[in-house]
């Protein structure tokens, strides 16, 4: 099937998927737990228990269309892309961020929770650097998650024992990042990144990698950046464009991330893999705007000024009528309806912008 014609009859379907997602069975997931790393584009509240970071999402009009109108420290107007994922694998939502627990009732969250449940580690404004996202003074690197979940794991062994730390295998460890690497090298070096950059950040991602295999994780659901220079904030600085050397970074990391992936399932035992291809996703969009259920591509919903993302969204923000009919909430993140999208696309393993399975063929195979 063409690549138009499956894209057209996911967007046909997607108000059907979304309220699958949201109404589907939770009694059974289908897989044992689900650990998330990345950044903003998974945070469901890390962030919120970081007091000195800025990189928040905690008020509103976040979570305007979230359940109780509550801003949760998601970067959206409601759910992202991770709960809709975790509703179409028969969870409520996303999984609690690990910083939602203190020291004191973690042994009994690993013994009630950990086992069916999982736990998110994605913290905004954080990368596969450890250097990246400090202007924001506090976020927790994909480094220092890979680091959390060792401790969860270690925590898991002494209380479960061995069988619990076996399921570790079986379980989807699901992670987003890569985007504030570049957005901040660009701002930096007000250039493109370039092949010698992407390449440092995909060596950095390969160690990550092989911490978390030899911690157990062998189902990994990755998710690549968007086409990053066409967000409302970089529309705003340069005159509506687009701006490509941005992209083409994407593109850049896209195919180095690929790459990678085969190399690791070839080398690792047992170590699979779903790759998508956010870039791709967002640009069939952009670029076939009459294909698309969006009617507005380019300006925020939420914020101040040109594109209305010369500023964050906030409690005075001009916020747009119809959220369901704009691809972006902010400055640079999708909507609820995008992430909706975009998750059922991930979930089935649409060809092209999903290789070579789908989250939800990953996560079931025996």
């Amino acid at each position: 099937m063409a690549k138009s014609a499956i894209f057209s009859l996911w967007l046909n379907i997607i108000v059907y998927l979304g309220i699958l997602g949201l109404h589907a069975s939770h009694s059974q997931p289908c897989v044992p737990p689900l650990y998330i790393f990345g950044d903003s584009t998974a945070d469901v509240g890390t962030n919120n228990y970081l007091p000195n970071s800025s990189a928040r999402a905690d008020s509103l009009y976040n979570g305007i269309d979230f359940p109780l109108r509550k801003p949760t420290g998601r970067f959206s107007n409601g759910y992202n892309t991770i709960d809709y994922l975790a509703q179409l694998l028969k969870f409520y939502e996303s999984p609690p961020p690990f910083l939602s627990f203190s020291d004191s009732n973690i042994s009994h969250f690993l013994i009630r929770t950990v086992p069916t449940t999982g736990i998110n580690f994605a913290s905004g404004g954080s990368g596969l650097l450890d250097s990246t996202g400090h202007k924001y003074k506090r976020v927790i690197s994909f480094g220092e998650q890979v680091q959390q979940f060792s401790s969860v794991r270690s925590n898991i062994s002494e209380l479960l024992g061995a069988s619990a730390v076996a399921n570790i295998s079986k379980s989807l460890f699901i992670i987003s990042v890569g985007s504030n690497d570049i957005f901040e090298h660009y701002d930096a070096n007000d250039t493109s990144t370039g092949q010698n950059y992407i390449t440092t950040l995909i060596s950095t991602y390969e160690t990550h990698l092989r911490n978390l295999y030899e911690l157990g994780a062998r189902r990994f659901g990755i998710i690549s950046v968007g086409a990053l220079g066409c967000c409302p904030i970089l529309r705003s600085k340069y005159g509506g464009c687009c701006l490509e050397p941005m992209n083409r970074d994407a593109q850049l990391f896209y195919t180095a991330l690929r790459d990678l992936l085969q190399k690791l399932s070839s080398e690792c035992k047992g170590l699979m893999y779903a790759l998508g291809d956010s870039y791709d996703m967002s640009k069939y969009i952009l670029d076939h705007p009459d294909k698309s259920v969006f009617s507005e591509i380019k300006r925020a919903c939420c914020g101040k000024g040109k594109f209305n993302a010369e500023e964050a969204c906030k409690p005075n923000s001009v916020l747009c009528k119809d959220r369901t009919t704009y691809l972006f909430w902010d400055q640079y993140h999708p909507t609820q309806e995008a992430s909706s999208l975009a998750a059922s696309i991930l979930y089935t393993g649409t060809k092209p912008f999903v290789v070579p399975m789908g989250f939800g063929e990953l996560a079931l195979l025996p």
